[in-house]
């Protein structure tokens, strides 16, 4: 420095600068130090900003005003510099020889001045708004230039003229110009040119906010006013960030993902080569390695991590400033013992202190934003790329995860990778922590650290033993969890089932069973829990006990005073977080690891070849016939690629249109099920409808075609949805038609109508190649080919002619059929419309039935108005304080007091510790400690101990109260579901219930217990905080009601408006999955018209459209946090100062004791708001599980009183006298008036047009529907009186759609066990199921897939016909179920019905005239009212609505 400054001026003078009450800094290090410190500065910040700003482009910003002025400055400053220089130069001519500082500052500041110059315009055409590292720049010479300032006015004062005018005057130009850079720095630049903000209606403030708006979160504020004022709707939200969408985000991680497989496949080729010939063979065998899995984190990392490292380097500066607070404190307890320091120091030592947390606060901010985008861009690509595999995969893959376990790999896995990010970077920074921490501790206390260090090292295996205990029990839990889902989905898609066969309890009870060992494990985590929370609190505090204890009795000259032990306090308290976090980060990335490989087993799923040769000739019709089971729909499947092939291939030429067997319906309108996403023609669509017979329907329904139709459909009957189905295949004008049956649904006089106008030789689709599976015979006669499928082969193939000359099986077949046909002709002739062609002759009407859905009448009459699905409401403005008070009544009132209590207790006996502690530094000042060291000792442990136990009792008690309010809450939903009237499901998606039972229990059960903790945790903690500093310097009460104020206030503004995007949140997310499930039921369909693209972006929107409502959420924490913790470190400030200012009447320990409380108080602080947020946004968790425990429920399932004899019915007479019924409030009556009276053991069929009212009959006599009026009486039993279990268990229905649940075979039959395994099989084989049974290696134990998938329709509906024969009561209900059988297995099943219900009442919905031909009676229902009611012959002779059908159907003259 001597060279560069020369003799004259020092670099340092310690009496001028640290002693004196007027400190200044000599001339050489102004000139020098704070002269470069801004350029070194910016030389070295330029290089990576410039290659970051190249980068990344965002368009060039037009030149302003703004700019123009910062330009000019920035030309005037660099002037400035070199006036100085220039005059440097002069003087040297003049012989005034100056020291080299003086040439080397005004070159280098003008250099930097230049180079700042350049940034502004290089910024401007990089299209950055505002500028951080120039802004930096401005404040950190503003920063240095203040000292000079100071010091030449000094000098100027002092001397009577100034000596070095010209330097004088340049220097108050260049700081006034610095001073207007800074100011002008802070304001923005107008967006660039063609950027999305001036198309986008509501953008992100955030892309156009400021330097100094980015770091402290302001531009977030105009939501939080926003959501103060009134509640957040979905509108008020800004739209996502364009980095952050869908289409940025999916395809970069997809593209990263493609680059791993297509690795993976090279790698496969090279290990999949044949090894030479000869005996080298076995050699090369033992080299080959397992060739590798393509790895998808790898992928994350290369799509992700640059950016995740952006927020690692913020950690890392926070890391280390978090160490500047205990070494200022050290110096501040130094400066108290010190007399006659200069008071300046201590106000520099608390200002210090405050901008060192403030610096530490916006570091650590910054640093989550960019962890939680980060976690949030992996959610929204994992999501995008789950989407997309699961419309690509194969059916077998299909099978390995069933739809609840794929939308778990979103909603839950995807969640987990988000949840790391936050932490992940704790992996380095936790052991950074505490090395530094260590390394502070050795010297203030030497040798003894290594006492604490010990225990430390002891506590790490029991936390990573609770650790992996509790990882253990989580995944248990979870395979609870997914059981439980899986069989909540199953129960609640076939409760109308349910209700109907009386099963409900048995279903309740094996819900209970799992719900109780999920309780088991809760349970068990939460005893680990308490043990974790007590090791955690207990840990600081053992740690220092044995580091004091060890330092004091190792050295008789070791003194513990306050420097030293709150300095050592403050530095164990930093220790405690990396140390609490290291085993959870370690576990939460366990976890992690678990769903990253749940998620690459998923898409490395095999994926389909969408390649499909059956030989079909361009442009023939094609008939499929066969038995049940016997492949027939497999081979539509095949077609379409969606089974797995073993060998051989298929190709199909051309686009394809699919119909299969069971319609898939889309949550949307009628018309946009039709187009399905092909444009509006209004001809060609009205072609359609008149085509498939919809025409009729669209009249009834209350919307025309632009009604809405619900969750799969439901508001349709059967025929409808198949008629639906098969129009979209006719709009979507393709080559090739695959018709999986679609005639079974709907009546003989629709299906004919349809195969005329739509699948026949005349037919709107005459000319494309069809494929058309069927079981109808009477059309087989106008095909152009047959194929006959046996048992998964092609027995025979040709045209109807050529089959029955062939005399092979179809012959037979057919013969059996037209026979009874010929017999029938005796009694009733059958007309045929042109007797001289054998193609139009109808062979025996055997076609299959409109399937009449129950739900569907209603819909019908709604107003025009009304939309079936209401949409979920998001509760809005403060949660009721009753919400808490439920909460607190499941937990027991007693126990919350009680809770309470035992944290009070725990918190006084921390204060107690420190207070003691304090005392104890005291001893040092009057020499008095060697006496009573072990009494020192002794107290401070046991107080230790008393609140490390305390926090162990109160945790646990806390968890078990949870626990009982979690099993109250659930039971309480569970019951009230089980006994909700079928209405509130017809009208409720099922999705929305799911929701009740996983996402809001799941937050009942492990989210809010430790919401509740923390809550407690913290707030005692904050108390006891401004109790100690309080009661050490009394002063400080006058600034808690100030900062109190400005607490609340931000707190309010932030809860108001966190918790209503919270609730936003959950609403816009249950979309993403309810349209996940939905489109992987159809995935075939969506596959087969080509809708794969726009389903993917459907998708994209939704998760869009919840991120833009998580976003911000996470941007208001961090608001938050910026607020709060700067309260914070006000309080360490006044803390501080105070300290200062009664530095004469405070000793050393008290100082210490309130100024390391107040460094701990920002943590406590910040949780505090967040957790009081968290809670209030979980307990909506309580608010909507009670909110569907309390939905109005359905008659008792037993009466005691009005208990039935066990024997009733005995005879199985049933009369309706002047019944009436209604499908829900405010409707219509579905059934007007009917009064008829059935004598036992008569057979009743019920026929009509769609929404006569035939199924509400149905459902009437098992009180699905209560009665408007009027009684319905069973052998002179009134039913309305009776229970409901005690009715419906006397009345046996075998329902349209056949509904199987997951478990065995034995279960569906009889899930209570009632019957022996003789009765069992009886009913098999009467039910023809024993042979396929007796196949099966499991036998009864077969095991049937989610929804019965592993069986055929047909096979389903015969279990169906076998639960019938077990329960064999006195009344039969027969809703028409023969719809996907073939003929045969038909036949079977109406002979056994014959001979089996001989004695028993039977009522037969009947589509299909002949089944009900030989029936006692027939009761013709019209518009809800009886038409006509009297034996078939009867009827016919009468010549009315009867005879028409009949004669429809063929079956009459």
């Amino acid at each position: 420095m001597e060279r560069l400054c020369g003799p004259k001026l020092p670099f340092w003078v310690a009496n001028q600068t640290l002693h004196t009450d007027s400190p200044d800094l000599p001339e050489c290090f102004q000139l020098s130090v704070l002269s470069w410190l801004p350029c070194v500065y910016l030389w070295l910040a330029c290089p990576p900003y410039l290659f970051y700003l190249q980068r990344n482009n965002k368009g060039y910003i037009m030149m302003s005003i703004l700019n123009r002025v910062k330009t000019v400055f920035g030309l005037v400053l660099w002037i400035v510099c070199w006036t100085d220089l220039f005059s440097t130069f002069h003087e040297l001519r003049q012989g005034d020889t100056k020291p080299p500082i003086y040439f080397v500052t005004p070159l280098v500041v003008g250099m930097t001045m230049l180079l700042a110059l350049f940034l502004i315009q290089f910024e401007r055409l990089k299209g950055v708004q505002s500028s951080g590292i120039l802004f930096i720049f401005w404040f950190l010479s503003v920063l240095c230039a203040i000292v000079p300032f100071r010091s030449k006015i000094l000098q100027a004062k002092y001397q009577s003229e100034i000596s070095d005018k010209l330097r004088f005057t340049t220097f108050y130009f260049y700081f006034s110009l610095i001073v207007a850079e800074l100011i002008l720095s802070c304001f923005n630049e107008k967006p660039p040119l063609f950027s999305n903000i001036d198309t986008d209606p509501n953008p992100c403030p955030q892309s156009t906010a400021g330097f100094l708006s980015t770091m402290t979160f302001w531009w977030f504020t105009s939501m939080a006013i926003k959501g103060y004022k009134n509640p957040l709707e979905a509108k008020d939200l800004w739209s996502l960030n364009k980095r952050d969408s869908s289409e940025v985000v999916v395809p970069k991680l997809l593209r990263e993902w493609e680059v791993e497989q297509a690795k993976d496949q090279s790698t496969q080729a090279l290990y999949s080569k044949p090894p030479p010939a000869g005996e080298s063979n076995h050699v090369l065998l033992s080299k080959q390695k397992d060739p590798k899995k393509p790895s998808f984190l790898r992928s994350l990392i290369k799509a992700f991590g640059p950016y995740f490292l952006i927020g690692s380097a913020f950690k890392l500066l926070q890391d280390l400033i978090t160490f500047v607070n205990p070494q200022l404190l050290k110096l501040l307890i130094s400066f108290t013992k010190q007399k006659g320091a200069p008071t300046w120091w201590g106000y520099a030592l608390a200002f210090l202190m405050f901008f060192a947390a403030f610096l530490q606060t916006l570091i650590l901010h910054q640093h989550f934003q960019y962890c939680f985008v980060t976690g949030m861009r992996l959610r929204t690509s994992i999501i995008g790329a789950i989407y997309r595999k699961s419309l690509i995969i194969t059916n077998a893959a299909k099978r390995k995860s069933t739809v609840g376990e794929i939308v778990n790999l979103m909603s839950v896995d995807a969640q987990r990778f988000m949840d790391l990010t936050t932490f992940l970077n704790m992996l380095w920074s936790a052991p950074l922590q505490i090395i530094l921490a260590l390394y502070f501790l050795w010297q203030n206390l030497g040798p003894s650290v290594l006492a604490g260090v010990a225990v430390m090292i002891l506590l790490i295996p029991l936390n990573a033993a609770i650790a992996v205990k509790t990882r253990a029990y989580q995944v248990e839990q979870m395979q609870y969890k997914d059981a439980r889902i899986k069989l909540m989905n199953e129960i609640l898609n076939g409760i109308k089932v349910l209700k109907l066969y009386a099963w409900e309890s048995s279903f309740k009870d094996k819900v209970l069973e799992i719900r109780q060992k999920e309780l088991n494990v809760l349970r068990k985590t939460a005893y680990l829990g308490a043990l974790s929370t007590m090791a955690w609190t207990s840990a600081p505090f053992l740690v220092a006990l044995t580091t004091f204890a060890v330092y004091v009795t190792v050295d008789k000259n070791n003194i513990l005073d306050a420097e030293k032990a709150f300095v050592s306090l403050s530095l164990f308290n930093i220790l405690r977080f990396p140390l609490n976090m290291f085993p959870q980060v370690i576990s939460s990335i366990i976890q992690a690891s678990v769903s990253l490989k749940r998620i690459q087993d998923f898409l490395s799923h095999d994926e389909l070849d969408p390649d499909i040769n059956l030989m079909v000739p361009q442009g023939s019709l094609l008939a499929v016939v066969g038995h049940v089971g016997c492949g027939k729909s497999s081979l539509v499947s095949a077609l379409l690629g969606e089974m797995e092939k073993m060998e051989g291939d298929i190709s199909i030429r051309g686009s394809v249109a699919y119909v299969p067997q069971q319609a898939w319906i889309q949550n949307a309108t009628l018309r946009d099920n039709i187009l399905f996403g092909k444009a509006y023609n209004e001809q060609k669509y009205r072609c359609c409808l008149e085509a498939c017979a919809l025409t009729q329907d669209l009249e009834v329904l209350p919307g025309g075609d632009l009604t809405e139709i619900g969750e799969k459909g439901i508001n349709l009957s059967g025929g409808q949805r198949q008629r639906v189905s098969l129009a979209r295949a006719l709009y979507n004008e393709a080559d090739v038609y695959l018709l999986d049956d679609p005639l079974s649904a709907v009546d003989a006089h629709v299906a004919k109508h349809i195969f005329d106008h739509v699948i026949g030789p005349e037919g709107a689709l005459q000319g494309k190649t069809r494929i058309l599976v069927t079981h109808g015979i009477s059309f087989l006669p106008q095909v152009d080919n047959i194929v006959v499928m046996v048992e998964g082969r092609v027995s025979e193939m040709g045209s109807y002619q050529e089959l029955l000359k062939q005399n092979g099986a179809f012959a037979e077949f057919l013969r059996n059929y037209s026979l009874e046909d010929i017999i029938e002709e005796d009694e009733i002739s059958i007309i045929s419309g042109d007797l001289e062609n054998p193609k139009s002759r109808s062979v025996r009407k055997r076609l299959c039935s409109e399937r009449k859905h129950a739900e569907s009448d209603p819909e019908k009459k709604l107003p025009k108005v009304e939309k079936l699905i209401q949409a979920e409401t998001a509760e809005t403005g403060r949660v009721k304080s009753k919400v808490f008070w439920e909460y607190a009544k499941a937990v027991g009132p007693l126990l919350s007091l009680f809770i309470c209590f035992l944290y009070g207790c725990q918190s006084a006996a921390a204060i107690g510790a420190n207070v003691w502690l304090s005392q104890w530094t005291n001893d040092a000042a009057q020499n008095v400690t060697q006496e009573n060291v072990s009494m020192r000792v002794g107290v401070y442990a046991a107080l230790g101990m008393a609140q490390g136990l305390l926090v162990m009792v109160s945790s646990f008690t806390l968890a078990m109260g949870n626990i009982g309010a979690a099993r109250k809450l659930h039971y309480a939903l569970l019951d009230n579901k089980f006994h909700t009237p079928q209405s509130f499901f017809d009208t409720t998606p099922i999705g929305r219930v799911i929701n009740r039972f996983s996402k809001d229990i799941y937050v009942i059960d492990e989210a809010l217990p430790s919401t509740v903790l923390m809550f407690l945790g913290t707030f005692f903690s904050s108390l006891s905080t401004m109790i100690v500093i309080v009661t050490s310097t009394p002063i400080f009460a006058v600034v808690i009601a100030p900062l109190a104020f400005i607490y609340i206030f931000v707190q309010r503004f932030y809860v108001a408006t966190s918790r209503q995007l919270k609730r936003l949140e959950s609403v816009s997310r249950s979309p993403i999955y309810s349209h996940f499930s939905e489109t992987v039921t159809g995935t075939s369909i969506i596959r087969a018209y080509g809708r794969h693209n726009a389903f993917v972006l459907m998708s994209d929107m939704k998760v869009d459209e919840n991120q833009k409502s998580y976003y911000p959420g996470i941007v208001s924490n961090r608001w938050l946090g910026v607020r709060i913790e700067f309260i914070g470190n006000c309080i360490v400030l006044f803390a501080a100062l105070f300290a200062v200012i009664g530095k004469d009447k405070l000793n050393p320990g008290l100082v210490g004791l309130s100024v390391s409380y107040a460094l701990l108080v920002t943590m406590s602080l910040n949780w505090m708001v967040r957790m009081t947020s968290d809670l209030e946004s979980n307990i909506v968790a309580v608010e909507r599980v009670k909110e569907y425990s309390e939905t109005k429920t359905e008659a008792p399932w037993e009466v005691e009183d009005k208990k039935p004899s066990s024997d009733w019915p005995s005879q199985g007479n049933v009369e309706f006298s002047d019944y009436s019924v209604r499908y829900r409030e405010g409707l219509e009556l579905v059934l007007k008036n009917l009064t008829l009276s059935v004598k036992g053991g008569e057979k009743i069929g019920i026929v009509g047009r769609t929404g006569a009212g035939k199924s509400s009959m149905t459902l009437c006599l098992f009180r699905l529907l209560e009665a408007a009026g009027g009684e319905i009486t069973i052998d002179g039993v009134k039913i309305s009186e009776i229970g409901l279990h005690d009715l419906r268990s006397k009345l046996t229905i075998i329902p349209q759609e056949p509904v199987l649940f997951s478990g065995s075979l034995r279960m569906n039959l009889d899930p209570f066990e009632k019957y022996s395994d003789g009765e069992v099989w009886k009913a098999l084989e009467l039910s023809h199921l024993n042979k396929f049974v007796s196949n099966q290696p499991a036998k009864l134990e077969l095991e049937c897939s989610e929804g019965g998938e592993n069986l055929s329709v047909g096979q389903r509906q015969l279990v169906c016909l076998a639960r019938a024969l077990l329960r064999k009561t006195r009344i039969l209900i027969l809703d028409e179920a023969t719809a996907a059988i073939d003929l045969e297995t038909d036949d079977l099943i109406q002979s056994t019905i014959r001979t089996q219900f001989e004695d028993c009442t039977v009522f037969t919905i009947a589509h299909r005239l002949n089944t009900i031909m030989d029936y006692t009676r027939v009761l013709v229902l019209d518009k809800g009212q009886i038409a006509e009611f009297d034996t078939p012959t009867n009827l016919l002779f009468r010549r009315g609505i009867f005879y028409g059908m009949a004669k429809d159907a063929g079956l009459a003259q």
